[in-house]
């Protein structure tokens, strides 16, 4: 009979490091995206809003533009942050 090799617990210990570390920076990445999508929703409602302003010689389609840009972003946040929340109960 041979004697249990030290290095397999060793090789055990890393990869569940590993799968943490990657685990760990999955839910940085999830909640970095919740950082930017309000802000990106936001420019890109006044952008086409802006858009349609001048080509319909307007000065108020912006402002609905900014709007819609919010209220989307703010959705898109909640969802986001409610899925996180369920991730981490797992």
């Amino acid at each position: 009979m041979s004697a249990p090799d030290p290095n397999l617990d060793r090789g055990k210990r890393r990869d569940d490091s590993r799968s943490s570390g990657m685990n760990t920076l999955a839910q940085a990445e999830s909640l970095l995206q919740i950082a930017f999508v309000l802000p990106a929703a936001v420019l890109i409602g006044w952008g086409a809003g802006a858009l349609l302003d001048k080509w319909l010689h307007t000065s108020w389609i912006y402002i609905v533009g900014l709007l819609f840009g919010s209220a989307a972003g703010l959705v898109e946040v909640v969802r986001q942050a409610l899925r996180a929340g369920n991730e981490k109960r797992k």
